[in-house]
């Protein structure tokens, strides 16, 4: 196979594989290992995802979409019903929500209206901040967590937010839970913008901001605009969904929930004409 007659889609999929497989392999994982998770994949979208005419899909109809035998699509399928594994993507994790809190509830903010330095316990502090968007999570437990985190402080003053956002560091499992979370949501949001036309639906919000000549110098600068501009969006955005999420707000409306949100990343890689990974 030659770079002529090599599809669209092998070249997506060769460019989206290099950076996760770095990954694979950097944390330990074999070709076999992630060969049988891609199988399982596989059969849990052709089982699920992919029914003809929303009828129950049977073994014998996931085996011609995939490819593989009646007999490892049963295999496979068992395992997918009896795994302990969450089938949906979890919720904003606590100590994120905390944090969020902290910087969007005027309860919680100092004249300035900027996050105010909090007592432990009382009518107004990191107790009640932490009860009113981590539930029954112990306050002491997620101070502990955000002070080794270098998201807040505790001293004679009280607690002190720090960082205006909570981004695990050196805590590989939460990363690698994040790195799932979110590069799932942007996958899911690509494949809803490939079939929305022929669905008759609105496209999702997906843009890229990306020029291939720009100089290594300029690297600093941009990061700090960058940096500077998103955070300060998605505070904004933030504030309004913290203001309709149901945890937050403690109501539960009859209405169905989803899961709503906008994730923005920093690109930086080799111009495309130093470097061509494509097969």
């Amino acid at each position: 196979m030659n770079s002529s007659t090599v599809s669209p889609l092998h070249k997506a999929l060769y460019r989206l594989l290099r950076p996760l497989l770095r990954i694979v392999l950097r944390n330990g994982m074999a070709y076999g290992e992630f060969n049988e998770l891609v199988k399982r994949a596989y059969v849990d979208v052709a089982l699920n995802d992919l029914a003809p005419n929303r009828k129950k899909p049977t073994d014998s109809h996931a085996a011609v979409l995939t490819g593989l035998t009646r007999k490892e699509v049963k295999r496979l399928r068992e395992w997918i019903q009896n795994a302990d594994e969450p089938a949906s993507v979890p919720a904003q994790g606590r100590a994120d929500r905390v944090v969020s809190g902290w910087v969007n509830d005027a309860d919680f903010h100092d004249d300035q209206g900027e996050p105010a330095i909090l007592p432990f316990d009382g009518p107004i502090s990191f107790s009640t901040l932490v009860k009113r968007y981590s539930g029954d999570m112990p306050a002491r437990a997620l101070g502990n967590e955000l002070c080794k985190q270098g998201v807040a402080q505790e001293d004679t003053n009280g607690w002190t937010l720090l960082k205006k956002a909570y981004i695990p560091l050196g805590d590989d499992s939460q990363l690698l839970r994040i790195f799932g979370s979110d590069v799932s949501a942007m996958l899911t949001t690509i494949d809803h913008n490939l079939t929305a036309a022929q669905h008759q639906e609105a496209p999702r919000f997906q843009r890229t901001v990306a020029y291939t000549k720009i100089p290594r110098s300029a690297l600093p600068e941009w990061n700090a605009l960058a940096h500077e501009e998103a955070q300060a969006l998605l505070l904004r955005l933030n504030a309004w969904l913290a203001a309709r999420d149901a945890d937050v707000t403690g109501e539960t409306p009859a209405e169905p929930l989803v899961r709503l949100g906008l994730s923005i990343f920093a690109l930086e890689e080799a111009s495309e004409s130093d470097a061509s990974n494509e097969p």
